[in-house]
């Protein structure tokens, strides 16, 4: 009499499996914390105004060189902001991609989440 069916040693795969997939968890988590503790430093205008941000996207520091402050002209000053802003942005999510993407192919259908 039969007692089921033989699956052979698939148990050992799950287990390996399980063991790869923690493996890999706690290889995410320690990439997000190392990100979650880097700053960033983005410029613009010749290095005239940089801003740092850390890897939660929080401003951190903002240095602007005083020959920008032109009470007549805030729009240029403000663009200057913006793009030292966007250029700290850039660096972290290039860092985020490098430092996560190479587990993105084995979360299956969440590489689009990272």
């Amino acid at each position: 009499m039969s007692k089921g069916p033989n699956f052979g040693n698939m148990g050992g795969n799950m287990a390996d499996l399980m063991r790869q997939a923690q493996k890999m968890q706690q290889q995410v988590q320690e990439a997000q914390n190392e990100i979650k503790n880097s700053e960033y430093e983005g410029k613009a205008a010749g290095d005239l105004v940089t801003v740092k941000i850390n890897g939660e996207r929080k401003v951190t520091d903002l240095k602007i060189a005083e020959k920008l402050i032109d009470p007549d002209d805030p729009d240029t000053l403000q663009d200057m902001v913006i793009m030292a802003l966007n250029d700290a942005n850039d660096k972290m999510m290039e860092d985020q991609k490098n430092k996560l993407g190479q587990y993105a192919g084995g979360l299956g259908g969440m590489n689009g989440m990272m």
